[in-house]
């Protein structure tokens, strides 16, 4: 399997994370988008609408999107629940994580990084809607090591690569410790190498 994509970026991280958690050999390919690699026609050929990450299946065929490549990669393994409500409740997680936390917390990272901005800089309402989404994550996990059930799932996947990320973008988790405590326990898992994830 051939994997394009950016390590600096959370959602082609979470396609390294399954990857490697299931012992899926693949190849990497670093496609970085600011440099406008993602708008040649050999890129756009395989996906379209320019955005990494893509992998490329052993059959030539590619697919994009980091939660859908996240949902074909672990299927079968213990990382998508058998239970079909706990597989659905791991599926609202991976919609929110698009709706609610990526386009906040990721954003908000990304003009710190690559635009020049400070976190004093940052529009109000984003970091408001970010805090927001960091404290939906806190109340999720008061009671609970992970997000759905008693084990990880793509869900834990889908959410860590940006919200381990966040002090990046100026967000204190020193406040909220069952995050902290879930992050700790998802680098376990995964044999990642811990990050200050207060800020």
């Amino acid at each position: 399997m051939q994997i394009y994509g950016d390590l600096a970026s959370g959602n082609c991280l979470k396609v390294k994370y399954i990857a490697d958690a299931i012992g899926q050999p693949y190849v990497w390919h670093d496609v970085i988008a600011r440099t406008g690699a993602t708008a040649t026609p050999e890129f756009l050929a395989l996906n379209p609408a320019g955005q990494v990450p893509v992998v490329v299946l052993d059959d030539g065929r590619p697919l994009a999107q980091s939660n859908a490549i996240l949902r074909y990669l672990a299927l079968g393994s213990r990382f998508i629940p058998s239970d079909a409500y706990e597989a659905a409740k791991v599926d609202e997680w991976l919609f929110w994580e698009q709706y609610s936390h990526e386009p906040t917390v990721a954003v908000a990272r990304s003009r710190i990084r690559y635009n020049g901005q400070t976190f004093a800089t940052l529009d109000a309402d984003l970091v408001a809607r970010a805090n927001k989404a960091l404290d939906r994550l806190e109340q999720a996990l008061a009671g609970s090591t992970f997000l759905v059930g008693n084990t990880m799932s793509i869900a834990d996947i889908a959410l860590l690569a940006y919200t381990r990320l966040a002090p990046e973008a100026g967000f204190d988790l020193s406040g909220r410790p069952a995050l902290l405590r879930w992050i700790a326990a998802c680098e376990q898992e995964l044999e990642l190498p811990a990050v200050t994830a207060a800020n």
